[in-house]
């Protein structure tokens, strides 16, 4: 009876996130940024997505924001140098980046961005 259960909830959870992935991939269209999962070594992109995580080093190192951004199809790391913080990005934030996409450690990179911070219901550049 548990295996039945548990593997009922994780049929719903799997679900929830598959839709949660489908409505970040539909935002980034409407925005008309690049889908992370196509984004390529060394192009300039502008991608879309939510602050998944926020890695900060310890004071003993060179002060940099890490965000790892999701927009459904994959997530992108973008670092800014210099910065332990930015006022206004935190997880569950929805950005727009732009920059030169650099391969670290298999994970796309984007160092320094230009970002905007998005309202939560934001939709294309026309407001469509």
């Amino acid at each position: 009876m548990r295996s039945v259960l548990r593997r009922l909830r994780d049929q719903l959870t799997h679900s929830a996130q598959e839709l949660d992935a489908e409505q970040l991939q539909t935002r980034c269209d409407d925005l008309g940024t690049t889908q992370i999962s196509q984004v390529q070594d060394r192009a300039m992109v502008e991608v879309s997505g939510t602050v998944r995580n926020l890695t900060v080093p310890s004071r003993g190192q060179v002060p940099a924001l890490a965000a790892e951004l999701f927009d459904g199809s994959g997530a992108l790391s973008v670092v800014w140098l210099g910065r332990r913080e930015i006022h206004g990005i935190e997880c569950g934030v929805y950005l727009r980046a732009y920059g030169r996409v650099s391969m670290r450690r298999g994970m796309p990179t984007i160092f320094n961005p230009s970002y905007e911070i998005l309202p939560r219901g934001a939709r294309g550049p026309h407001g469509d």
